[in-house]
């Protein structure tokens, strides 16, 4: 009897277990992101990412990845961010992030001397076509290299 216990509260265990699992998958479309040389993000140095956009019907987040050290000297960032469209169709804007509140804590979340960050571009954006989308990011800084932000990158998930 203990033993035909034992192996149904095993059973319901790891059915529970692998439905718990299963529901932590991440659906992203795309979650990258590029390591800067020497944590300096130049203007030139402009970070390109593709995402292939198969379902144009469905609302989507995109977000900026970005990591910078606590050595960051600024409490914001503004990034171009240009958007090139499947038809060549170009679109820019700029962005202003805030990375720390006034007292100068990091908004991020910490790992050591690295604090990362999920900013978002667009919420429940819907793409105007299937297809592959360019999203590059600029510093728009007036540092010139911008120093100490170690990568940079792009998540675009569906909206919920």
């Amino acid at each position: 009897m203990k033993n035909k216990l034992f192996a149904f509260n095993t059973f319901i265990l790891t059915c529970l277990l692998a439905a718990g699992l299963s529901s932590c998958k991440d659906n992203a479309v795309i979650d990258t992101s590029k390591e800067l040389s020497d944590r300096n993000w130049s203007y030139i140095n402009k970070v390109s990412i593709p995402v292939k956009v198969e379902d144009a019907d469905k609302l989507y987040n995109v977000y900026l990845n970005l990591r910078h050290t606590a050595d960051y000297k600024y409490s914001n960032i503004y990034v171009l961010v240009h958007q090139v469209a499947p038809d060549k169709k170009r679109a820019t804007e700029r962005r202003e992030f805030q990375l720390a509140y006034p007292d100068g804590e990091w908004l991020g979340s910490g790992s050591g001397n690295l604090y990362s960050y999920q900013l978002p571009i667009r919420e429940k954006y819907k793409f105007p076509a299937p297809g592959t989308y360019i999203f590059e990011f600029e510093q728009n800084m007036r540092d010139n290299p911008l120093r100490e932000v170690n990568d940079v990158g792009l998540r675009v998930e569906p909206a919920q």
